[in-house]
């Protein structure tokens, strides 16, 4: 097991560290299952149990393709991915919608996407909708009091990250040894947003957690809970998380998880040092000019 280099790509593999051996079942959430194995290809969803206890399985496959839609493939978010992903989440709320806080599934999404697909079909579609109604059920999820942890094998890049990963309670992600990589945007097109040249944008890269990209600088930003430096270790890790997280949400700390939590923990590493204070500047302005915009 210690002799892999790396687990991008191979995102069904990954599944087999984490679980219960042989107690993966696909295409089966609750009284959910998926009959049409061409549906969302790319998506990875089911049930398992994680020291016995059942968990939902949400992963990319980036050894498939959508033959429907070019564009996604190599772990790809495409529009059918994003409701299979969604529809499994909901399905998992109303499965333990009688169930005591303690007793609700934890839902482990393992992360290796390069972003979503958006080619001009699934534009037009709604791909947008798909993705967005993934992040809504995840949110939902997590206010209802299901443990979420998002474990970054590979890739966790741009929009599909957002939408798989960032609604977590908790992000784990293996440490950079494994080729793991994390970023919202490229510098080339943060340098075509922001006007800015890439050789600045490159320079602050290096020392600036902001603009760089990796699992490293987004552990100083909080983006990241905690860096796994063996694969061996990710089991243990989001055992460990799923019960930190459970003890949080018994003792009503949502925001120490999820967004908010991630903010919170940038500032104690050093890597948002001006968030509240922008955060803090951004109520006030508003604050002055809410009365044009707020009902009487």
């Amino acid at each position: 097991m210690e002799d892999i280099e790396t687990l991008v790509g191979r995102g069904r593999e990954a599944i087999d560290f984490i679980v219960d051996a042989d107690s993966f079942e696909e295409n089966t959430v609750g009284a959910l299952t998926f009959d049409d194995p061409e549906f969302g290809p790319g998506a990875v969803c089911g049930t398992a149990t994680l020291n016995g206890a059942t968990v939902t399985v949400i992963a990319n496959d980036a050894m498939a393709m959508n033959e429907k839609f070019p564009v996604v493939y190599g772990g790809i978010i495409g529009m059918e991915e994003g409701y299979k992903m969604a529809k499994s989440v909901y399905a998992s709320i109303t499965a333990d919608a009688d169930k005591d806080l303690a007793d609700k599934r934890a839902i482990v999404l393992v992360v290796d996407t390069p972003g979503n697909g958006p080619g001009k079909v699934e534009e037009i579609f709604g791909m947008n909708k798909s993705t967005g109604a993934y992040q809504l059920a995840l949110a939902e999820a997590r206010l209802k009091g299901h443990p979420i942890v998002a474990m970054v094998i590979g890739r966790a890049i741009s929009g599909a990250f957002l939408c798989h990963g960032l609604q977590a309670d908790h992000i784990l992600s293996l440490d950079a040894n494994f080729g793991t990589m994390i970023h919202v945007m490229p510098l080339t097109s943060i340098s075509r947003i922001i006007r800015k040249d890439l050789e600045t944008l490159q320079a602050l890269s290096t020392g600036n957690p902001v603009f760089a990209a990796g699992p490293r600088f987004f552990y100083e930003l909080g983006g990241v809970q905690e860096l796994v430096t063996e694969i061996s270790g990710m089991r243990d890790c989001i055992t460990k998380h799923i019960a930190e997280i459970r003890t949080a949400k018994a003792e009503g700390r949502e925001d120490d998880l999820g967004p908010w939590g991630r903010g919170k923990l940038g500032k104690e590493r050093g890597g948002r040092v001006v968030r509240d204070e922008v955060m803090a500047l951004m109520n006030e302005q508003f604050a002055a000019v809410a009365d044009q915009y707020t009902a009487s």
